[in-house]
C-alpha cells in the first residue's frame, strides 16, 4: 500500500505517518510534509523522485503529473488501466492525506493582501482530492485529521479500508472542494475592480457584497418536519460558526429538538446573551414573552415569568447562567419545552432528569457575546435571496439624544436601555414595557404600532402588573402623537424611539405636553 501525504495543516500527520509505516505502507510526500517526516526517522519518498521531474516554480507545480493522477485515477477492477500503469511504470497510490492551503483564514487575516490572497489558491492539492474521490472505490481520501483515527483502526483491524469508509470520505471531500471553491469565488467577486486591478501588495478595496453569494452548510441532521407537519425540514451547521452560537449546543437530555424549536432556542439565546447581568428570556412563537435581570438566574426567571404566565406556557427559556437546582426547582413547576444555559449543576440535571421530554441545551457563553453571532442574515424570496448584514447594533448611553424638556433619571435611563434591548428581539411593530430590569407588557408583530402598545397593556393587566412609572422602547418611530399617547395613558414616564419622523417635533410637544422624558437613539430595529 502507498500513502501521498501532503498537508498544510500538519495537525497529528506525523503520528498518522508514523502509524501508517508501523503497518508497512511506503510513504510519499512533498516538500514541508516531506521535511517533516524525514526529520522524524521516517523513510519518505520525494514526490519528485516519483515524477522525476523537480517542484518548480515556486512550488506551483509539484503534483500535477501523470505519475501522481494515474496513481490516483486507475481503476483496480479494469485489466486495461492497470496494464497502462505497468507501461508507463507508474505504480497505484491507494491512499491520499491532503488538507488544502489555507485560503479562508489568510483573506480572514486584517491587511491580507491580493498577493497573500492569490498565493494561497491551491491547485494541486484540490486536483489530487478530486482524482482520488472520483476513484473512491481503490482510493481512500483524507482531507481532515479528524478521519486519521477511523481510517487508522480499519487498517489495523482489518488491513484495508471499508468501502462504505471510502464512499463517505470521498464525500466530504467533494464537500471540502466546494466550500474551498466558494470561498475563493466570494472574495475574489468582492473585489472592488471600479478604479482599475488592486495593488498586489495592499489590501484591496472590496464590496460588502460579493457579486456571487456563496453559501455552504453541513448538515447537522433530519427533522421530523418543518414549521407544519406537511413541510420536510432538516437543520445544517455553517463551516466557520462561532463558538457560542446555537449549532455549538450540547443537548443533554429531552426528546429531538424540531424546526420550531431551534428557531425559537436561537431567539432566546441571541436575546439572553446580550445581557451582562445574569438574565432569562422567554421566547414564544419566535417573540420575547418575558425577559429579566436579577441578581441570579433564580430572580431573573421569576421576573421574567411573571411577565406573562399565560405565554411562557410551552415556551423556550435561556438563561446566560450555569442553571442551579433551586432555579432548575422553580422552572419545573411550568411545561417548558427547550431551556438552554451556559452549564447545568448536577442538582439542575436531577431535578429534569424524571422530566425525560424536557430538552436541555448546555452552550458556551465567550465573554465577547458579538463573536458568537452570524455576520450575514438571509432571507428567501421567490426564486432568490435577501442578503443583509445581521443587526447586531450595541446603543451606548452616550449615543442617546434626550429630546425632551424632562430628563430620564439615571433609573429611567437603565430602564429604557433595557427596553430597548429588549425590543431588539421583538417582532415588528414591537413596543416593550419595562420596568426595574424586567419586561411589564410586550406588544408584538402587529401591522399598527398603535395595536402593539394596545397588546403590550392588556397582557400586562392580565398578569397584574401595573404600568405605572414604566419605561417604553418602541423599534421604529411614532408616526403620530397617538401611539406616545397610547402608552403614556398606561402609565409610561419615559420613552425610547429612534426617532426620524416627519412629524418627529409634534411628537416630542406631545410628550413635553404630558410630562415625559423621551430620548431618540438613531437607529431602528425592524424585526420581521
Amino acid at each position: 500500500m502507498r500513502a501521498l501525504i501532503s498537508v498544510s495543516d500538519k495537525t497529528g500527520v506525523l503520528e498518522l505517518a508514523r502509524e501508517l509505516h508501523a503497518l508497512g505502507v511506503t510513504l510519499i510526500s512533498t516538500g514541508g510534509t516531506a521535511k517533516l517526516l524525514a526529520d522524524a526517522g521516517l523513510p519518505v519518498t520525494e514526490v519528485a523522485e516519483v515524477t522525476g521531474f523537480p517542484e518548480m516554480l515556486d512550488g506551483r507545480v509539484k503534483t500535477l503529473h501523470p505519475k501522481v493522477h494515474g496513481g490516483l485515477l486507475a481503476r483496480r477492477d479494469l485489466p486495461e488501466h492497470m496494464a497502462a500503469l505497468r507501461r508507463h511504470g507508474i505504480a497505484p497510490i491507494d491512499l491520499l492525506v491532503v488538507n488544502l492551503y489555507p485560503f479562508e483564514a489568510t483573506v480572514a487575516r486584517a491587511g491580507c493582501t491580493l498577493a497573500d490572497a492569490i498565493e494561497n489558491i491551491d491547485i494541486g492539492g484540490p486536483a489530487m482530492v478530486r482524482s482520488a474521490a472520483k476513484n473512491w472505490r481503490d482510493v481512500a481520501v483524507l482531507t481532515d485529521p479528524a478521519q486519521y483515527p477511523v481510517v487508522l483502526a480499519e487498517l489495523k483491524d482489518a488491513g484495508k479500508v471499508s468501502d462504505a469508509t471510502r464512499l463517505r470520505l470521498a464525500v466530504a471531500a467533494f464537500n471540502r472542494i466546494a466550500q474551498y471553491d466558494a470561498a475563493i469565488s466570494q472574495y475574489l467577486s468582492a473585489l472592488d475592480l471600479s478604479a482599475g486591478v488592486p495593488s498586489a501588495d495592499a489590501e484591496p478595496p472590496r464590496h460588502a457584497f460579493p457579486g456571487q453569494f456563496n453559501a455552504c452548510w453541513t448538515k447537522l441532521q433530519d427533522l421530523r418536519y418543518g414549521e407544519n407537519p406537511h413541510q420536510q425540514a432538516a437543520f445544517y451547521r455553517d463551516p466557520d460558526a462561532p463558538a457560542g452560537s446555537l449549532v455549538t449546543a450540547q443537548q443533554l437530555q429531552g426528546k429531538e429538538l424540531s424546526y420550531n424549536n431551534i428557531a425559537d432556542a436561537d431567539a432566546a439565546w441571541e436575546c439572553v446573551k446580550g445581557f451582562e447581568a445574569p438574565a432569562c428570556v422567554i421566547i414564544k412563537h419566535a417573540n420575547p414573552c418575558g425577559v429579566a435581570v436579577g441578581a441570579g438566574p433564580l430572580e431573573a426567571y421569576r421576573k421574567a415569568f411573571q411577565t406573562d404566565p399565560t405565554s411562557a406556557f410551552g415556551g423556550i427559556i435561556a438563561f446566560n447562567r450555569a442553571l442551579d437546582g433551586e432555579t432548575a426547582q422553580a422552572v419545573a413547576q411550568q411545561f417548558v419545552e427547550v431551556l438552554i444555559a451556559p452549564d447545568f449543576t448536577p442538582e439542575a440535571l436531577a431535578v429534569f432528569k424524571p422530566k425525560a421530554n424536557v430538552r436541555l441545551l448546555r452552550i458556551a457563553l465567550p465573554a465577547d457575546a458579538a463573536a458568537t453571532r452570524n455576520r450575514w442574515h438571509l432571507q428567501r424570496v421567490g426564486g432568490g435571496v435577501l442578503v443583509q448584514t445581521a443587526d447586531h447594533h450595541v446603543l451606548r448611553p452616550e449615543d442617546l439624544k434626550v429630546v425632551t424638556r424632562r430628563q430620564p433619571t439615571p433609573e429611567q435611563m437603565q430602564d429604557l436601555l433595557f427596553a430597548w434591548a429588549v425590543a431588539q428581539y421583538v417582532k415588528s411593530n414591537a413596543i416593550v414595557f419595562c420596568k426595574d430590569g424586567m419586561t411589564m407588557g410586550v406588544g408584538a408583530g402587529q401591522m399598527s404600532r398603535l395595536d402593539s402598545a394596545r397588546i403590550a397593556s392588556i397582557k400586562a393587566q392580565a398578569a397584574g402588573l401595573s404600568l405605572q412609572g414604566t419605561a417604553v422602547a418602541s423599534d421604529a418611530f411614532f408616526p403620530f402623537r397617538d401611539g406616545l399617547d397610547v402608552v403614556v395613558d398606561a402609565g409610561a414616564t419615559c420613552i425610547i424611539q429612534p426617532g426620524g419622523s416627519v412629524r418627529d417635533q409634534e411628537v416630542i410637544d406631545a410628550a413635553n405636553e404630558r410630562g415625559v422624558a423621551m430620548v431618540f437613539t438613531g437607529v431602528r430595529h425592524f424585526r420581521h
